[in-house]
């Protein structure tokens, strides 16, 4: 997202601009209406999850992708989306809710919330007080997913456990010509490059802040790519070699490159020096057209049998205690998207940024982008 957008949107949270007419789950003449509109990033359901929806319910579900969470979160804070249903990212979603962007749940009409991990649900609650708002969809970690010959004939000996395998010049120096990415998420990647730099990742100074800028303008001339679209077709055509994304995203690069028998032996790790843990949340928009069919559609999500379907699709972790025995055995025992316990520990929730903050990692973020 370009810096006016940004402060357009920063405007809005802060004079409440997202706010609609209505206020309960029931409200608006469209409530009955069959239609569910839904606001979502790409390749993040199950091949059938949406058939099988509009044919249990009769509701017609128009679905639309987007990118990052900036482009979504500029369609939040100046309101009158069209939208039911959006999937912020947590620290996101913390922000527009104060912002005024979401409808408060109506609990009682989301039956299967007995399903959810208190545990999980507790830790998103840091963004979302009470979960008031919101429903882990899926969850899982910041990483770098890589090809494996290829890192390790570009770096033979090198452990490949660390951020310095994309935040060292060294080595990006040494990866740039198989290809080095990142997805197009500013305050996550610069929290990364904090925490590598052994900083307070959710509370940086501005002098941290210079730091962290200094460690991306030195690998930035080894950088192919800053894309959150493309990645997993990248990762798994071997267009590119090691990157910076959602584990997810690495799963689904493996997978594919598995599918195709393109010999990419696809990889992917936690670095020791620790990452975030992110939370995609359901949520409806305060103005949503129709709130009642968006109750639905999360109720739905939150069928074990479900939400099971998805995560052995997408290669994503839910949330979902009931539909552990559900899933694939090679999902529910595969550390990139279950990381066991010792990786857990590792693992800190990215926090809402101050509008300074969040103005600094913009710029920083720009001049990344452009190399400038």
């Amino acid at each position: 997202m370009r810096t006016g957008l940004l402060a357009l949107a920063l405007l809005c949270a802060a004079a409440g601009c997202g706010r609609g007419a209505g206020s309960g789950a029931g409200g608006g003449a469209a409530g009955d209406a069959r239609v569910l509109n839904l606001y979502i990033w790409s390749d993040y359901l199950g091949p059938r999850t949406i058939a099988d929806f509009e044919r249990s319910t009769g509701i017609k579900v128009r679905i639309s992708y987007y990118d990052t969470n900036e482009t979504l979160e500029s369609r939040m804070l100046t309101g009158h989306s069209g939208y039911d249903v959006v999937v912020p990212t947590a620290p996101y979603l913390e922000r527009q809710i104060a912002g005024g962007a979401y409808l408060a749940l109506d609990k009682s009409r989301l039956a299967n919330l007995a399903n959810m991990d208190p545990a999980l649900m507790a830790r998103a609650a840091r963004n979302d007080p009470g979960n008031a708002h919101s429903v882990i969809y899926t969850w899982g970690t910041y990483g770098i997913g890589y090809n494996v010959a290829r890192v390790r004939a570009a770096l033979p000996g090198v452990p490949l456990d660390s951020w310095r395998l994309i935040f060292d010049p060294e080595f990006a120096s040494r990866l740039a010509g198989c290809g080095i990415s990142t997805i197009d998420a500013p305050p996550g990647v610069e929290r990364l490059v904090l925490q590598y730099l052994g900083k307070n990742a959710n509370a940086p100074s501005m002098q941290d802040l210079a730091q962290a800028e200094a460690v991306l303008m030195r690998i930035r001339p080894y950088i192919r790519t800053i894309d959150s679209a493309s990645m997993i077709d990248a990762m798994a055509n071997g267009d590119i070699c090691i990157a910076l994304g959602y584990n997810g995203d690495f799963v689904q690069a493996r997978n594919r490159a598995r599918e195709s028998d393109n010999g990419n032996d696809i990889a992917y790790i936690v670095p020791k020096e620790g990452s975030l843990l992110w939370f995609d949340m359901l949520a409806i928009p305060i103005d949503a057209p129709h709130p009642q069919n968006a109750h639905r559609f999360i109720n739905y999500l939150m069928d074990p049998k479900v939400i099971a379907k998805i995560s052995n699709s997408i290669g994503y972790a839910n949330a979902n205690r009931a539909a552990r025995p559900l899933l694939d055995a090679a999902v529910a025992s595969d550390p990139a998207i279950f990381p066991p316990p010792e990786t857990q520990r590792r693992l800190f929730v990215q926090t809402m940024d101050s509008p300074e903050q969040l103005r600094a990692i913009t710029r920083i973020w720009e001049r990344f982008k452009t190399g400038e």
